[in-house]
């Protein structure tokens, strides 16, 4: 499940069958917005549900299935239950009647894998109260607090939302500036934004208009216009661009328009400094250039989108990727966060997109089995740089002074 264009701070609700997870959600939104039933099992698929919290605003809700589920089809409940760890930035462990077993203490270690910060919550209080023992062992062994709590009987509601604002990561709900840091008042940021068969009819692709926002947002000055009037416009600009974005597919036009001392890099490599793993991308971009006939590329793309004859994904990279190596490579390419194909060690490189409609963490958790297996992994925007032979330029804005690709290597 993706968050998609939902860019909120997402909230995942976890726990055994009929532990009160759907019941939760009703208490804490004030209205029926799940399913309620007293049979084990009726959440199945992950369920999304609005509502705002103080503090932090708009937030989704996520009922999934128990983590106890059973047979064939329950397993596949608890697969998609922990699809759902990847896109979560904040959990929400439910219990009942005082019982904490492995069921518990696994999710807790995915938590923990995940990096995702979780709160315990003893429900149906009006049944059992929360036993003081279990509640010691969760804070000493998990560093965990524990509320207890009663979903028919929603008392102590703004203790947990006390607990969730507390809890919840700043980054999941205040965005970080994309350019912010290289530009000040005035600052005028060239972007060239091509007009082809990939631009949507009547407007902007998401990241230009990011961008855009963001020049503005740091009382800069952006000027838009296509690789074709380049040249015209940087003749007569004046004072000359504190900064030049470009889309990647005209890496080679712009470093051959833009002068030396202006600094130029891609909307793609923006975003990767913001939403991505940066420093395992610069690590992962120059393995493009050790590998072997047979090598399985894997290309991720953050959105689904309508192909193109000409897409940038599936056919400009690996066109000039396999031209730049001069091997005979394997290309497969997922979209969204769906599934991959095949175990994460059959891969050489990752390559992914900018991730415009993610947030950072579904990029990093989307990296992290490849990263954990010591799977290159690199960006659009870097990638395409490094193949043209102008990387250490494209990704130079964005290292310190004193630093130099090959310092990560």
């Amino acid at each position: 499940m993706s968050k998609g264009k939902d860019a909120k701070p997402h909230i995942g609700i976890f726990g055994r069958r009929n532990n009160g997870k759907s019941s939760l959600i009703n208490a804490m939104a004030g209205q029926e917005i799940a399913i309620v039933s007293d049979f084990a099992g009726t959440t199945t698929d992950p369920v999304k549900k609005s509502m705002e919290i103080a503090g932090l605003g708009p937030v989704i809700l996520i009922d999934t299935a128990g983590i106890d589920d059973v047979g064939e089809l329950g397993q596949k409940r608890i697969a998609k239950t922990n699809e759902v760890l990847k896109t979560v930035d904040l959990a929400l462990l439910l219990i009942t009647s005082n019982s904490f077993g492995k069921e518990e203490i696994n999710l807790i270690s995915s938590f923990k894998n995940y990096a995702v910060p979780f709160l315990v919550i003893h429900n149906k209080s009006d049944l059992d109260v929360l036993d003081t023992a279990l509640k010691i062992r969760i804070q000493n062994e998990f560093n965990a607090e524990t509320i207890d709590f009663s979903a028919l009987k929603p008392k102590n509601k703004e203790q947990i939302i006390l607990a969730i604002q507390h809890l919840m990561p700043v980054t999941a709900y205040r965005s970080q500036s994309l350019i912010g840091d290289l530009i000040s008042y005035g600052d005028t940021v060239l972007l060239i934004t091509p007009i082809d068969i990939e631009a949507p009819e009547g407007r902007l692709i998401l990241p230009q208009v990011q961008v855009i926002r963001d020049v503005l947002d740091n009382d800069g000055i952006a000027v838009v216009c296509k690789e074709r009037e380049v040249d015209t416009y940087i003749r007569t600009m004046h004072p000359k661009p504190k900064l030049v974005v470009c889309d990647s597919q005209v890496f080679l036009k712009a470093d051959a328009s833009v002068p030396k001392d202006i600094p130029l890099t891609s909307f793609s490599i923006v975003l990767a400094r913001n939403k991505g793993d940066f420093e395992n991308y610069v690590k992962g971009t120059p393995k493009l250039a050790q590998l072997k006939d047979g090598d399985r590329v894997l290309i991720l793309e953050s959105c689904t989108h309508h192909v193109s004859c000409d897409d940038i994904g599936r056919m400009k990279i690996p066109r000039w990727l396999t031209n730049f190596s001069g091997k005979k490579l394997e290309y497969e390419v997922v979209s969204g966060l769906s599934k991959l194909p095949r175990d994460i060690h059959e891969y050489a490189i990752v390559i992914q997109c900018g991730g415009c409609v993610l947030t950072r963490k579904q990029v990093i958790n989307r990296l992290k089995p490849a990263v954990d297996a010591g799977i290159a992994v690199t960006n659009y925007g870097m990638a395409i740089s490094y193949v043209h032979g102008i990387y250490d330029r494209a990704i130079a804005p964005f290292l310190n002074k004193e630093q130099t690709a090959t310092d990560y290597l």
